[in-house]
């Protein structure tokens, strides 16, 4: 298979500009983050944005893998997108709102979204399936914090 670099350069970077805005809009609410309890096996805050830039490349990966497959992907498009939108507005409910259960509620979904983008993505071509597994995972692990948090404070 011929790459197709602009498509995979937009496949990438569709993600990380979710990344990008999401981290710009809620920065202010780092400040009451670093206040409040955390779990014991809470990571160091450096790590969170090298985490979700890896997991931003391999999904961008995964959905050119999609798209260049030459099958019918529109459901799994759809459910990728859907899953994007859910990703964005996370953060903007639990670092700007502090809305700590209501924003685990809604990483339950997207967590949904996610398992559901990547069995359809894993349909369509087994790599792109594979390639969104450590987000199923960092994801849960998010769960995990969030849940840990709104129990803490």
């Amino acid at each position: 298979m011929k790459k197709q670099w602009k498509t995979l350069i937009f496949c990438i970077a569709v993600p990380l500009a979710v990344g990008v805005l999401s981290a710009l809009l809620t920065r202010n609410g780092m400040q009451t983050f670093d206040l409040l309890n955390k779990p014991k096996l809470a990571p160091p805050g450096w790590l969170f944005p090298v985490v979700w830039t890896i997991l931003y490349v391999l999904m961008g990966i995964a959905s050119y893998r999609v798209i260049t497959s030459r099958k019918p992907n529109g459901a799994a498009l759809i459910t990728y997108g859907l899953q994007l939108i859910f990703n964005f507005f996370w953060s903007i409910i639990f670092f700007n709102l502090n809305l700590y259960l209501f924003a685990f509620i809604w990483l339950v979904i997207l967590w949904l979204l996610i398992v559901k983008t990547t069995i359809l993505f894993y349909q369509i071509t087994e790599p792109a399936g594979y390639l969104m597994i450590p987000y199923i995972v960092w994801v849960a692990f998010a769960g995990y914090l969030n849940l840990s948090i709104y129990l803490l404070n």
